[in-house]
Parts: structure tokens; sequence; C-alpha cells
């Protein structure tokens, strides 16, 4: 995982080594090499790195393009530097000193420990940085509600508890009312509740002593003293154990805590946004939740909606997804309007981050083209005509945007201006019937189902549209019952 891979550049290998083995001790994964030159850049993202542990340096050019490139990404990740190299390294590659860490020889564990922690604690403003939006992206009602609630909440310190089902973005709402408040230059740190065991979650949150417990080598910060200042988030804060909730509890209320082996309390000013997915006024009757600090969590609550309750969103959440997938270098695509329209019938147990998902997946199967309905893979696909497999992935021509491709899609085919012809030919009539069955169907998804709203989007006679709905069998899917005939 890039959260825990280092890449330690030294041309002594006997070192190289050494380092590699302490780095493992304490559960990082180093990637050693004794020259930048041996690393293909492009195979690799600077953000692939937690660190980069400098030691014996052969070409200071050779290293001063890596580091360049390293900068050209704003995750990148800071240097750690033996001596005596930090000095040289800051004026030779034109380094801000945040950007650049000595790190003493013979390494000792609990330094290159507390330095490593200090890398991840960049990462994290680093993205932070980059992540101040306004909320969710979306016009729906509900989201505009969401919206209106972060702008409310976000320049108070009251404890907000956002719920929701799994994938709908709720750390996004947590993020953006960090963003939005006073706190926003001070640290957001995320910590995953069910991720962690229960027995090492104390630890996790409040940190240790050296000796405290077995294989407790150095002292340990937690993320209650990490966010000092600014933001902790504590996700899926349900699947917590009731031990750990009564800490947290005790937290909250007194704002102090002890680390782990340590009956020294200590001060913390947070501000805490929790979240989950489950619903815990049921755990409070089940005996998995306690009442009390249900109470102190839910002072002002924040409920995500599902995707599929707010599937006007769609267009615009693609559009996002694609961008940022340009933006971080992840490959690009777009989609065809009536690839979107199709998406609008799948049902989306994963939310947006499922959508998130298979707009990477389609970048990879599908770079720099334009998805059709039978593109997609056959879950999302619903009730696509068969006929639209006759009509592969557009690819994009220098010059047309991806983004916003669902709006203003380029209809010419690469090398022209015109459609192509298959070498085995085409049956026009069935062809053409084909996209008028599909364009017919996309009025209806954007008219509500009201005909006489369709018509006008196809420039046609109410009557003609009718009779078309009849031919193509599409009255028993408007209708159902009788009131949807008469409408029909």
């Amino acid at each position: 995982m890039p959260e825990s891979r280092v890449l330690v550049v030294d041309n002594d290998e006997a070192r190289a080594q050494a380092i590699a083995a302490c780095l493992q001790f304490i559960d990082y994964s180093p990637v050693t090499t004794d020259s930048v030159e041996s690393i293909e850049v492009s195979s690799h993202r600077p953000q692939d790195w937690l660190a980069v542990l400098v030691g014996g340096v052969s070409d200071w050019n050779a290293l001063g393009e890596f580091v360049g490139w390293l900068k050209r990404d704003r995750y990148h990740p800071p240097l750690l530097m033996l001596p005596p190299n930090q000095e040289k390294a800051i004026a030779a590659l034109e380094l801000d000193r945040s950007a650049c860490m000595a790190l003493d020889y013979p390494v000792k564990y609990a330094q290159l420990n507390e330095l490593l922690r200090r890398a991840g604690l960049v990462r994290m403003d680093q993205q932070a940085a980059t992540t101040r939006v306004a909320g969710p992206s979306g016009q729906s009602v509900a989201i505009r509600r969401v919206k209106r609630l972060i702008e409310q909440v976000a320049s108070h310190d009251t404890t907000v508890l956002i719920t929701g089902e799994s994938g709908t973005g709720k750390e996004v709402v947590a993020r953006a009312v960090h963003e939005h408040s006073a706190r926003r230059d001070k640290p957001f740190v995320a910590v995953n509740c069910g991720a962690i065991p229960a027995d090492l979650l104390e630890s996790e949150l409040f940190g240790h002593e050296k000796g405290a417990f077995t294989g407790a080598i150095t002292t340990r910060r937690g993320r209650f003293e990490m966010a000092d200042g600014g933001t902790l988030f504590l996700d899926e804060i349900g699947d917590m154990s009731l031990p750990m909730q009564v800490k947290i509890l005790r937290a909250l209320q007194e704002r102090t805590y002890e680390r782990v082996g340590s009956n020294r309390s200590q001060r913390c000013d947070v501000r805490v946004i929790a979240a989950t997915h489950r619903n815990l006024e049921q755990a409070i009757v089940k005996g998995t939740f306690r009442e009390d600090l249900f109470y102190r969590l839910n002072v002002f609550p924040i409920e995500m909606p599902p995707l599929r309750e707010r599937l006007e969103d769609l267009p615009l959440l693609i559009d996002d997804l694609i961008a940022s997938l340009e933006k971080h270098g992840h490959g690009a695509v777009a989609l065809a309007p009536a690839a979107v329209e199709t998406l609008r019938t799948y049902h989306w147990p994963g939310n947006v981050r499922e959508l998130s998902n298979l707009i990477e997946r389609l970048a990879v199967l599908h770079p720099r083209s334009v998805v059709q309905p039978a593109d997609l893979p056959a879950r999302y696909r619903g009730n696509a005509p068969l006929a639209a497999a006759e009509t592969p992935a557009q690819t994009l021509l220098p010059g047309d945007s991806l983004i916003g491709a669902d709006s203003a899609m380029p209809t010419r085919r690469p090398g022209g201006g015109e459609a192509v012809l298959p070498p085995d030919g085409v049956n026009l009539k069935d062809h053409i019937e084909a996209i008028e069955l599909q364009l017919i169907k996309q009025a209806l998804a954007q008219s509500n189902g009201v005909v006489a709203h369709a018509a006008k989007l196809l420039n046609t006679r109410r009557t003609t549209l009718v009779e078309k709905l009849r031919k193509y069998g599409l009255t028993r899917e408007l209708a159902g019952d009788s009131e949807a005939n008469a409408e029909v």
C-alpha cells in the first residue's frame, strides 16, 4: 500500500539493507535501489511512496531530475536525508525545508517512526488542501439540503453525526465541514473504527507509552493528538466495541484522554465528526451501542441519501469522477448520452463508490474513448437494445473534450466525420429503428414518462409518438395500470 511503502535510495548496499530491516520492523514496506536511474517513472506515480529515504548519492543530477518528477505531483512524498546530505539537498534540489527531513545514522526506531508519521500527516494535509469543496457533487433537492446543513454547522464546533449507506460519500461531507470551518488550516485526521481490531483501537486513537504492551518499542501518538486543533473523523463508529465506546464518551465529555500505559491526562482540542452506515437507534435497542454516546454524537445529524434516490445528479457525478481521474493521471474516458441514460436504470447498491469504481474500470478498458451502452459491463446494461452492440466505443480525436462528454458528445468516428459501415454491412431498417427506439426511451426518461413532453423533446406530434410507442411495445412499460395507459 502507498501509505506504508518507503523508497530507499542508497549506493551503500549494506546500509540500505539495514535501513530496510528497520522499516520492516516498524511495519513499513521498503523498496530499495542503489540509484534513482533504475526506477521506471513511467510505471510509477510520486504518491506511490509515503517517503523517499536518501543515503549515498553517486549522481546528484539524476537525483535532481527524479525529485523534479516527484514535485510535479501535489501529493509528492517528502525526502528523508541521511547526514551530511540534507543541506546539500535543499540547495541542489531547490527543496522547501518542510519537504526534506534529517534522519540520523545509525537509524533509531523512534526517530524513523516519528518522521514517517510526520510524512503521513504531510500527505493528509496535501490532500485536504486540494479538497476544499462545497460538499458532495450534485444539484438534487437532497444534496442541496446536505450542502445547506454543511454551511450551517461548519462555523460551529458542534459534534456532527453523518449517517447513510456505505459508499454515499460520508467522508466527503466530513471534509467539507472541516474545510469550511475555522479549523481548516489544522489537520483533518480520519480513522475507520470498523477496520481496526478492538484491542488495537485504543492505542490507535489515544496513543501508547513505550513498553505499555508487548511490541510497544516506542512512544506513539494517537489520532486525537495528531488532530489537535483540527478535526477527528471517526468513520463507522457503529462498529466500535462497547468498552471502547465508554472511553470515547469520556474523551468527548471531558476533552481529555490518557495514552495506553500512562496515568497522565492530556487535553485535546479537536472537533469530532462521526459517521456510520448502521441504524444506531436500533443498535441501542439491541444493546450494541450506548445510548449516552449516541446523544453525545447526534448533536447535529446529517443524512446522506443513496445514489438511487438522486439519479438526476448522475451526469454531474460522472463528470467530476472523470475530471478526478484525469487530474491524477489515472486515464480518461467519456460516456455517450445513451450510456448515461442506461446507468440511470441501475439500482446502485454500492452508491457513489460503486460509480467511481465503474468509471475507473471504463477508463482502463476504453482509454480516451466514448463508451456506448453496449460497452458497459452486463450488470449495468439493463434493457439497453442489443443492436447497440454493433456500435463500438468511439475513440476521441485530438481536441475532443472528455469532461461534459455526456451532454455534447462528438458523433464522428476515428479518421473522419462520417459513420463507419461495418465490413459485413448492416440492416439499415433495423439500425434506424434501434436508434429511434433509443432516442424515444431517453425522451421518456427525461420527461418522467409524460408523452406530451417527450414529443416536444423529439420535435414530433403526440399522436405520432403514441403510434411509435405502440409499435415498439413501450405502452406496457409506461403503464402496468389503467392510469398510465390513459396518459399514453
